[in-house]
């Protein structure tokens, strides 16, 4: 019996679903409150170091803070993801995407902790200030300015494409509604793109990337389900049990 399989049978009642929808909702929430007031949203960025200071509720108001500017092209990409969210969830089932999601925010917050002790260790004040300011003292300049803003569900929505390039990699989408391409085409393409941000960007900048991967690590090699919810595997048990179902229905007529 797997490790997943385990969790799944103990926690699996607890799964929230439609979990994509869920946290297009809670960027509605976000695009509302900047705008009404932008600054507001300096209150809901994930800071370690005011977490630790009382504000321990922004362990959770991160997933509010949208990841885009909001406008059209910002609404077919939140719809792009809902799709293939949704896709996965009934292809995994609910505990397994719950697991996904929620394990990259787990990381995504041990990522932010990481940074903020990286900035300490490494006697780097001046990016200890940009982080997370001077005397207490924090402005929406200063959370926005830094590197705050990439505390976000932003590389977690990433490594949701990725998760679906890796379990439906023959699937043909169409780029900008035109030209046909393969998903695992796409998939590649965007890991390329990861691996050159990892190399241009600081230390600060590979642990927030890595961070809000490791789920797609996790989940995909480590627990090796990643076999098991392939679509053909899925596709092949669905029709043993049918065939099962058919099976002892015709030795029921035959008796």
């Amino acid at each position: 019996m797997g490790f997943m399989y385990k969790l799944e049978r103990k926690f699996g009642r607890y799964s929230i679903r439609n979990l994509s929808f869920v946290l297009i909702c809670c960027y509605a929430v976000g695009y509302v409150l900047q705008l009404v007031n932008a600054d507001m949203l300096s209150w809901l960025t994930l800071n370690p170091y005011l977490i630790l200071h009382g504000q321990v509720w922004r362990l959770f108001s991160w997933i509010f803070v949208p990841p885009d500017a909001f406008g059209f092209f910002t609404l077919l990409m939140l719809y792009f993801y809902y799709v293939i969210g949704t896709m996965l969830e009934r292809n995994w089932g609910e505990f397994r995407y719950n697991f996904y999601i929620f394990g990259g925010m787990l990381f995504t917050i041990l990522g932010s902790f990481a940074v903020m002790g990286y900035a300490y260790l490494s006697k780097d004040y001046s990016l200890y200030i940009k982080l997370y300011g001077a005397k207490n003292v924090f402005t929406s300049n200063q959370l926005f300015g830094g590197w705050f803003r990439m505390f976000s569900t932003y590389y977690v929505n990433m490594s949701i494409y990725l998760a679906y390039a890796t379990t439906f990699p023959n699937q043909v989408i169409y780029l900008m509604y035109v030209l046909p391409i393969k998903v695992k085409y796409l998939g590649i393409m965007y890991a390329i793109v990861l691996v050159y941000e990892f190399i241009q960007y600081n230390a600060v900048g590979r642990i927030i990337i890595a961070a809000s991967l490791l789920n797609f690590i996790v989940f995909f090699f480590l627990t090796r389900n990643y076999r098991r919810i392939s679509p053909q595997e899925i596709n092949r048990k669905h029709k043993f049990k049918q065939a099962v179902r058919e099976g002892k229905r015709g030795d029921n007529v035959s008796q």
